[in-house]
């Protein structure tokens, strides 16, 4: 049975307890075993990180030891898979560098905050599956700064001080043998129900992270 650590802490606006649950809950009914936990204090444990197929962070800002650190890139390096969204991964463990490269990116701001529509970018990868080519959502727009290196899964346009650019939304790289998902959807649990496309999206990236799309 493939097995899912979620951990959880730090900035109480994003509900990381709430959200970790959530995706408990559905991961449980893809067939995973789930173990969920409160902060961080597993993630120096490098030789009970590689018995999970994948690693879900769900903490905003908090910090990592530099054991810490190198427990979880080294495990994510021998296979397993690290999957999140938003603030839960992309803004977390402020200023890790090691962490920042092995995730792809990490969050600068969100200056829009409304409607925007994301856009599919790669539509033969897995990830796709299921879910529609355009899909309207309605939440903080996430501006990241990303490594020029990650696959582009999805994306969206960003508008701001008379500037347009394209900006990603999900994403998928390697780390050593793992493979690394992100989706920058989901500042509150109620989203995923909301936009069933988002939930589609982030499970089928979280599946493919653990290698088993």
């Amino acid at each position: 049975m493939k097995r899912v650590l979620i951990f959880w802490g730090g900035w109480e606006g994003h509900k990381p307890e709430a959200m970790a649950n959530l995706f408990a809950g559905e991961l449980q009914q893809l067939g995973f075993e789930t173990v969920v936990e409160a902060g961080v204090e597993s993630l120096a444990d490098e030789e009970k990180l590689r018995g999970f197929s994948l690693i879900l962070p769900c903490v905003t800002m908090g910090a990592l030891s530099e054991v810490q650190t190198k427990a979880l890139s080294a495990a994510v390096r021998s296979g397993v898979g690290l999957g999140g969204i938003h603030g839960g991964m992309g803004d977390t463990f402020r200023g890790n560098l090691e962490y920042e490269w092995m995730t792809g990116g990490h969050f600068v701001g969100h200056p829009h905050v409304g409607d925007y529509t994301v856009r599919l970018r790669d539509f033969a990868s897995p990830i796709v599956k299921d879910v529609p080519a355009t899909f309207a959502y309605n939440s903080e727009q996430y501006y990241m700064m990303v490594d020029p290196g990650i696959h582009w899964i999805a994306d969206a346009e960003y508008s701001w001080e008379g500037r347009v650019t394209a900006m990603p939304v999900a994403w998928i790289r390697p780390w050593g043998k793992g493979r690394v998902f992100y989706c920058a959807l989901g500042h509150a649990p109620d989203e995923f129900s909301r936009f069933p496309a988002a939930m589609r999206l982030t499970l089928n990236g979280l599946l493919w992270a653990a290698g088993v799309l």
